[in-house]
């Protein structure tokens, strides 16, 4: 049985093509995480297992966008960056929508590679210094502290200083600060009322761009790869998949 989806194979990376290929933020992320699920979704054309769509967080940005445009539109600050002492008000670029859009995004051609790099933002403020300010949106809902702390939040982390580095390559003056507003559902209320109610914070973050170059050349490495890399001992997919095929193989 073939497995191959025409689907698939119109965005694969093709190593005789002198074509530029495309490569999002999240792919270089999938590559950092595990090179053998990269190599096998950018060349192979077989892609992790979806994940179930987050409408509700999909609801939750898509509204922060429509209350800090009403705010860029003034050219004043939000009230929560007011109650913060963050100060700087939304940025506003002719660009700003085709940054934020999926598919499109912020890019930038690495001539070493001729890969192009891309990544949709959530938003951007600019400071007094005019500085650009990296804003991305996430909404959760769990007791106590909302932090940056958890292991698994790497991946945000590394996306915040992907979007920075993305601007910096279009000689955007861009401030290491970044902010994630966060936003958690409050589940002490007595009564739902047809209504989920959040409570918004705004996490600063210094980021680090240095690893990004690194991480582009090794993943054009990867891709030039004649054979499938082998498996990462820390990614479930990988293992999952090895534990099948060992059971295929003994019986």
């Amino acid at each position: 049985m073939s497995l191959y989806n025409p689907q698939r194979s119109r965005n694969l990376y093709n190593p005789k093509s002198s074509k530029p290929f495309k490569l999002s933020r999240s792919k270089i992320d999938l590559f950092l995480n595990c090179p053998r699920c990269f190599y096998i979704d950018r060349r192979l054309g077989t892609g992790l297992p979806p994940s179930f769509p987050f409408n509700l967080n999909s609801a939750v940005d898509h509204l922060l966008k429509k209350e800090f445009d009403f705010y860029r539109s003034k050219q004043e600050p939000h009230p929560l960056m007011i109650e913060q002492g963050i100060d700087a008000i939304p940025y506003q670029h002719d660009d700003i929508d085709d940054w934020r859009e999926n598919f499109k995004g912020v890019q930038f051609h690495h001539q070493e590679t001729n890969l192009v790099l891309t990544g949709a933002i959530d938003d951007i403020w600019i400071n007094k210094a005019d500085e650009l300010l990296i804003v991305d949106y996430k909404s959760t809902s769990k007791n106590g502290e909302i932090t940056l702390d958890a292991d698994w939040q790497i991946s945000y982390k590394r996306q915040m200083e992907f979007y920075q580095w993305l601007l910096r390559q279009n000689g955007f003056k861009v401030s290491n600060t970044g902010y994630f507003v966060y936003c958690n559902g409050d589940k002490s209320k007595n009564r739902f009322d047809g209504k989920l109610e959040f409570i918004t914070k705004i996490i600063p973050y210094c980021g680090n761009d240095e690893w990004i170059d690194d991480a582009i050349l090794d993943a054009h490495s990867c891709l030039l790869l004649d054979e499938i890399p082998p498996i990462t001992r820390t990614c479930d997919f990988c293992l999952y998949q090895a534990t099948v095929q060992q059971h295929v193989e003994n019986n």
